[in-house]
């Protein structure tokens, strides 16, 4: 059995991002899904599946009573945050395949940055579990678990911050074209090196923003998106993968290579394509060492070349592999990484801010350092 081209994005929704939406994490999902599906050119009735990240505070009941789903016969939720952007995309089409659904919407709603952020409150206090281990020792935010990879990254490789500088730059001149994009500014290389440093090596324009703020995706069969309002986005290939050894994030054999090796193998070889057939790549961007870890991972370029792989304008949009072309999690807004399929989907329309020439194929993916998840999206 394979999804390959069984299942298509229909439509594509999403709120404003802000640093304060003054509504809650609900209405913002209903916003999103609701302009989803007008996208697509359906209605709440046609909707019969759900998916959603199981860190998201909304539930399939609260849904199917605000927003009038007559029966939710398929309602799935994938794991963590940073692989659930693509992961979500996988369950529903395999949702669709499996003839379990006909219209799935994937969904994130996130109230990041006026609600609780990451790291802070009960995390932070709490020393149960893995986090016996770490909390005691200050190491209580994304941003001192990941530097760990950052440093060894630079040890093990010679990559430099300027490097990391380097996707910081790419990032922000994309979200600069992009009105929905929180950070519009550009930014040189100096400007990055000037920026504080948060957890050494990271600096701040190495981190990605917090927003407020929900995204949506419509997803059904191949033959029935066929028919629909936008042209259809065939899902090629999807993956997930776990890896070992991925507890705690930290707690792992080798920091400088990430586990999604093993998913970027399975999504090529669903989809019958390889890097070389790929016209845009969107990175799950949480940090910027991680954009050049999975440019190696996904196998753009050997492992440990990723930092000289960013160098002289490669991954800005008129550049040879562009990537995260609406600004990503550093620059457009951090809504868990859904964000990259709705611009991969953009793309393929040919409707982006910063549109690729003769974009056929966009890669979507997560190199977290744990769970890891990938689409592969053509034209229809």
């Amino acid at each position: 059995m394979t999804l390959r081209n069984r299942a298509a994005i229909a439509g594509v929704g999403q709120t404003l991002y802000s640093k304060n939406s003054g509504k809650t994490e609900l209405r913002l999902a209903c916003e999103a899904i609701l302009a989803a599906l007008s996208d697509a050119g359906l209605t709440p009735d046609d909707v019969d599946g759900l998916v959603r990240f199981d860190m998201d505070n909304i539930d399939d009941t609260a849904l199917t009573s605000h927003l009038g789903f007559r029966n939710l016969g398929w309602m799935s939720q994938t794991g963590y945050g940073g692989t659930g952007g693509n992961a979500v995309i996988a369950h529903a089409a395999a949702a669709i395949a499996g003839g379990l659904a006909k219209v799935v919407v994937c969904f994130r709603a996130l109230n990041e940055r006026s609600g609780v952020r990451y790291g802070q409150a009960k995390q932070a206090t709490s020393a149960g579990g893995v986090l016996a281990f770490q909390n005691p020792w200050g190491m209580l935010t994304p941003a001192h678990k990941f530097a760990h990879f950052a440093r060894r990254h630079m040890v093990e490789f010679g990559t430099t911050s300027r490097q990391f500088g380097e996707v910081a730059v790419a990032l922000r001149r994309h979200a600069s074209r992009n009105p929905l994009a929180m950070m519009q500014k550009p930014i040189s290389l100096e400007d990055h090196q000037a920026s504080r440093m948060i957890a050494d090596p990271l600096r701040l324009f190495d981190c990605c923003i917090e927003s407020d703020g929900a995204c949506a995706i419509v997803v059904t069969s191949a033959e029935h998106a066929k028919d629909l309002k936008q042209p259809r986005v065939l899902i090629a290939g999807a993956a997930q993968g776990s890896g070992s050894r991925a507890q705690g994030i930290v707690f792992r054999d080798d920091l400088a290579r990430p586990e999604s090796t093993h998913t970027a193998a399975d999504v090529y070889r669903m989809a019958g394509l390889g890097p070389q057939d790929v016209d845009a790549v969107m990175i799950y961007d949480h940090f910027t060492p991680f954009v050049i870890m999975s440019l190696e991972a996904y196998g753009f370029c050997p492992v440990g070349e990723g930092g000289r792989f960013v160098e002289g304008g490669r991954i800005h949009f008129d550049g040879e592999l562009p990537v995260n072309t609406h600004g990503g999690n550093h620059s457009e807004a951090y809504i868990h990484g859904l964000p990259h399929v709705v611009e991969a989907t953009r793309q393929l329309r040919g409707t982006s801010t910063s549109q690729v020439n003769n974009a056929e194929v966009v890669l979507s993916c997560s190199s977290v350092a744990q769970l890891s998840a990938a689409v592969l999206l053509t034209k229809g």
